[in-house]
Formats: C-alpha cells, sequence, structure tokens
C-alpha cells in the first residue's frame, strides 16, 4: 500500500488562446471543475496506476469537500482518514494555454488546517510501502509526517512543488526527492539538471528530475545515472503531468522494478496524461500505460 499524506484542491480552470500578461485581460474559450490538488492528483494516479492507495489531509465542509472526497474514493483511495473539517475547501485557479503550458494559484483552505499525523495516520503511514509528500500542507505537518515514515523504516517520496526552501530537518527523511526542472534550479540555485543533481545528491539518496519534453534524469548517491527520452505526443494540458509521474514512479518502485523501468512507466504515465484535459481527469489506468509501452 502507499499512503499519500497532502493537498486537495478543486481546480477552476481557464482555457485561452494565451495567457493574460500583469494588467491583460484576454477572452476564454471553456471553464471547468476538476477535483485535485498535489496530493489527491498523486493519490488518484497511483491507485489508477495499480496500487493500493490511502489518502491522508482535509476538505472543507462545502460542496467541493463532498466532490473531492468522492472522486478519491471512486478512483478505489481509501478516504478514511480524510477530514472535513469546518470552512471552505482549498482551490486552485489555473489559466492553460494552447500550448498546453499551465499557471497556477493555489488558496490552501481546509488543508491550511493539517497538522502532523495522529495516531491512527502514523499507524496507517508505517504499514506502507511508501509515503509521497508535497508543499501544499503546512511544512510543521510534512515535515513531522517525513519523520513519522523514517522512524517506521518506511520510504518518503517527496514532490518540492510549491518550490520553496527545504529545511534540513525534512530532507533528513527523505529518501526520493522529485522535481521538476525549475524546482531544482529553484532548490539548488542552477540552471543545469546534471548540476542540480549533484547538489540534490549531496542531501538525499536519490532524485528523479523532470524534464518535460526532454524526459527525466535519475541518480542516486552511489553514482548511479539514468536518463530516459520522453514519449512524443502532442500535450493538451500539462496540469498533473507531474504527480501522475509520481504517482506511477512510486507504485512501480514499490513493485521492486529498477530505477530506468520504473522512469519508464512513470514516463509513459505522465504522456498519455498530457493528452488529456485536467488533473484528476486525466490520469492513466495501468491498463494504458502497459498498453502504451507494448
Amino acid at each position: 500500500m502507499i499512503t499519500v499524506f497532502g493537498s486537495a484542491n478543486m481546480d477552476l480552470v481557464a482555457y485561452v488562446s494565451k495567457a493574460p500578461q500583469r494588467g491583460e485581460t484576454v477572452t476564454g474559450r471553456e471553464f471547468r471543475t476538476i477535483p485535485g490538488g498535489k496530493g489527491a492528483n498523486q493519490a488518484i494516479a497511483a491507485a489508477r496506476a495499480g496500487a493500493a492507495v490511502a489518502f491522508i489531509g482535509a476538505v472543507g465542509e462545502d460542496a467541493f469537500g463532498t466532490e473531492l472526497r468522492d472522486t478519491l474514493a471512486a478512483a478505489g483511495v481509501n478516504v478514511s482518514l480524510l477530514r472535513r473539517v469546518p470552512g471552505l475547501s482549498g482551490i486552485a485557479h489555473i489559466v492553460v494555454d494552447d500550448t498546453g503550458a499551465n499557471s497556477i494559484i493555489v488558496v490552501p483552505g481546509a488543508n491550511g488546517t493539517v497538522g502532523g499525523p495522529t495516531g491512527n495516520d502514523r499507524a496507517l503511514i508505517a504499514a506502507s510501502q511508501a509515503l509521497l509528500l508535497q508543499l501544499e500542507l503546512p511544512m510543521e505537518a510534512v515535515i513531522a509526517a517525513a519523520r513519522a515514515a523514517r522512524e517506521a523504516g518506511v520510504p518518503v517520496i517527496l514532490t518540492p512543488a510549491p518550490a520553496q526552501p527545504l529545511p534540513n530537518g525534512l530532507l533528513d527523511a527523505v529518501t526520493l526527492l522529485i522535481p521538476n526542472e525549475h524546482e531544482a534550479a529553484a532548490i539548488t540555485g542552477t540552471a543545469s539538471p546534471e548540476a542540480a543533481m549533484d547538489a540534490l545528491l549531496r542531501r538525499v539518496d536519490e532524485a528523479v528530475i523532470t524534464l518535460g519534453s526532454e524526459g527525466a534524469l535519475y541518480g542516486s548517491s552511489s553514482g548511479e545515472r539514468i536518463r530516459v527520452p520522453a514519449v512524443k505526443v502532442q500535450a493538451v494540458d500539462t496540469t498533473a503531468a507531474g504527480d501522475t509521474f509520481a504517482g506511477a514512479f512510486a507504485v512501480a518502485q514499490s513493485e521492486g522494478r529498477d530505477a530506468e523501468e520504473a522512469l519508464r512507466f512513470a514516463s509513459a504515465a505522465a504522456a498519455l496524461s498530457v493528452q488529456r484535459a485536467g488533473a484528476s481527469t486525466s490520469m492513466p489506468t495501468r491498463v494504458e500505460i502497459e498498453a502504451s509501452q507494448a
């Protein structure tokens, strides 16, 4: 089982030909509300990729909260430890242009109420094959969850987004870091993926830097380096492609696949996701991922 300790947001998505610049107004062609949030996205991605998955987080007492919970449950995710708290659920305002690129504003809502793991949370984490974390919850809560997993001998996989300084107290508990190239540059201060990888591996045992259309780069503190190309597709919407990659990679690792196999499996999943609109709505099933690799 894979446990995700993370955020659940309702994505408010506007589709435009060209994203507005500061002070500019543009006309959109379509608007959708789509369940998302980096934590919920990774949970759904992992469940669809074939894993048993549990989710720990919080939603509000609003209609979005009900829909977020129902969406996770419908994907087969265990939501028994998903809290319902007073107030509004988290939302993400997303603008997607004709190239599939996006810009995102996140308002935490209920996610901001999540504290460190409770006794039941800790028991679930300890029984897991991996714990997936992101940075859309309060940092203190993320650190506490990472430490709980580390103490139980459970691998900790962190997607460091939104990009921000990473405390040593967090990185000391992280097994695998999965930033995209922009997050890796923000963390390390270097734009070169190879140099960024060297810097990351001075702080964690393993890292994967996702490079969009350029593929993904894996490295370990033992000196291993693997680069796989991206699957060439026409992107419609890149929202949650990184979350799809992280969820699928965690599934492949939990099944005992080696790093290159896990990279190729996750890359195939991400390539399928960018060909569809939305976050949770874009994530492929295990059957689809394996068919695309045949």
